[in-house]
C-alpha cells in the first residue's frame, strides 16, 4: 500500500465572520490510499485557530503517515490521539479503499435512495443589514431550522434581528438556534441568556470560553435555554476526562464535530457518553469540502438522528470538489444523478 497527502485551499464565495474573526479561505489536506489500482481518499480538515492539531508540524505528521502507512489503521490512529483531523483522514481513506465507490463509505438509503437528512441553515456574522438577508435567503430555501452566529456585532442588534425574525416566524414555524463561539463573559453570560429567551430559542453553543468548567456549570443549571457545549470538546482525548467534563458540566446538548474529535470512533465514544447521561446530540461538519462533508453525512445517517443536523457548509466555497450532495428544502440530498468530480479527485491523490 501506498500513501500520499496533499494540501488545498478552499476559497470561500462571500467572506464569512465569527466571533474569532472573517474567513475569506479554508485550508484543507487530502490523504490518499493506493493498493494496486484501487484509490482511497479522506480529508483531514484542520480549522486553523481552532483544532488542537493546529502546530507548526502537522504537515510533518502527515508525512510521517505516509511513510508508516504499513504499521495498519489502528496502530496509526492510536499513534494520532492528538491529530483528531488527521485520524479522520485516516479513516475515510481505508473506508474509501475498500468500497467498491471510492466516495461512497457507508451503505445506506441516504446513497441509495436520496433520503434526506434535515439540516439548519447557517448565518453569518455580519452588519445588520446582511444578517437579515441572509435569513430572508434561507426562509426562501426552505429551512424551517436556522443557526445563527452572534458575538461580533453589538448585542442589542442582535436581539432586534432575532426580535424581527419572531414578529413573522413563531417557534413552530422556525426553530432558532444561535452559536455564540464562547464570546460571552462568564459573570455576563446568565443576563445575557435570559435576554435571549424571550426569543424562544431551540438552544446556544458554547457562551462561554472553554476550560472554565465550574462556570459552565453553574450556568447550565440555571440557563433558561438549552446549552449546547461545541469548542468544549475540542482536546479532551481521555475516555475519564471526557466522562469527568460531562458530569460536572451536565449540558443538555454536545456538538459532534469528526474534524476536531477524532472522526467516527471519537464521534461514537461521546455520542455513548452522552446517552448514558440522558445528553442530546447532533453532527457538524467544519467547512470541509465535500470529500469531508460527504463522510461525516453518510455517517450521520447511519445513526438516525431525528434533529436537524449542522451540514449544511457544502455551498459556501467556490472551489469545492463537485459532487452528488445538494441541500434542498433545507434537507442535505445524495443525488443518484450527479457526479463526483473524479478529475480533481485523482489530481489531488497524484
Amino acid at each position: 500500500m501506498k500513501a500520499s497527502y496533499s494540501k488545498y485551499i478552499l476559497q470561500f464565495k462571500t467572506a464569512s465572520g465569527t466571533s474569532r474573526g472573517v474567513m475569506t479561505e479554508k485550508e484543507t489536506w487530502f490523504l490518499c490510499l493506493q493498493e494496486g489500482a484501487k484509490k482511497g481518499i479522506g480529508e483531514c480538515g484542520i480549522f486553523r485557530g481552532l483544532s488542537v492539531d493546529d502546530v507548526p508540524h502537522f504537515e510533518q505528521k502527515l508525512a510521517w503517515v505516509c511513510d508508516n502507512i504499513h504499521l495498519g489503521k489502528n496502530t496509526l490512529l492510536a499513534e494520532l490521539l492528538e491529530f483528531p483531523s488527521i485520524q479522520f483522514g485516516l479513516e475515510q481513506a481505508y473506508l474509501s479503499l475498500k468500497s467498491s465507490q471510492p466516495l461512497e463509505l457507508f451503505t445506506s438509503d441516504f446513497v441509495q435512495k436520496e433520503s434526506p437528512i434535515s439540516i439548519n441553515g447557517l448565518i453569518w456574522m455580519g452588519d445588520e443589514n446582511f444578517m437579515l438577508s441572509q435569513m430572508e435567503e434561507k426562509l426562501r430555501a426552505g429551512f424551517h431550522c436556522i443557526k445563527m452566529k452572534i458575538g461580533a456585532i453589538d448585542f442589542n442588534k442582535e436581539l432586534t434581528l432575532l426580535k424581527s425574525i419572531r414578529k413573522i416566524f413563531g417557534p413552530q414555524e422556525i426553530e432558532l438556534r444561535v452559536d455564540a463561539n464562547g464570546a460571552f463573559e462568564a459573570a455576563e453570560s446568565l443576563e445575557k441568556l435570559k435576554r435571549l429567551s424571550e426569543y424562544h430559542l431551540h438552544s446556544i453553543e458554547q457562551p462561554i470560553k472553554p476550560k472554565q468548567w465550574e462556570e459552565m456549570a453553574k450556568l447550565c443549571e440555571a440557563t433558561p435555554i438549552p446549552i449546547a457545549l461545541d469548542e468544549e470538546l475540542i482536546g479532551v482525548f481521555d475516555v475519564t476526562e471526557k466522562a469527568k467534563m460531562l458530569q460536572t458540566i451536565q449540558p443538555q446538548f454536545i456538538i459532534l464535530k469528526p474534524s476536531l474529535i477524532g472522526g467516527f470512533g471519537g464521534g461514537q465514544e461521546w455520542i455513548k457518553m452522552a446517552d448514558k447521561h440522558d445528553i442530546g446530540w447532533w453532527i457538524t461538519s467544519a467547512l470541509e469540502s465535500n470529500i469531508g462533508l460527504n463522510a461525516i453525512a453518510q455517517w450521520t445517517y447511519t445513526l438516525g438522528a431525528k434533529m436537524p443536523q449542522g451540514l449544511g457548509t457544502g455551498g459556501l466555497f467556490t472551489n469545492n470538489v463537485e459532487s452528488p450532495l445538494e441541500v434542498s428544502d433545507g434537507k442535505l440530498v445524495y443525488r443518484s444523478d450527479k457526479k463526483w468530480n473524479m478529475n480533481l479527485i485523482d489530481n489531488l491523490c497524484t
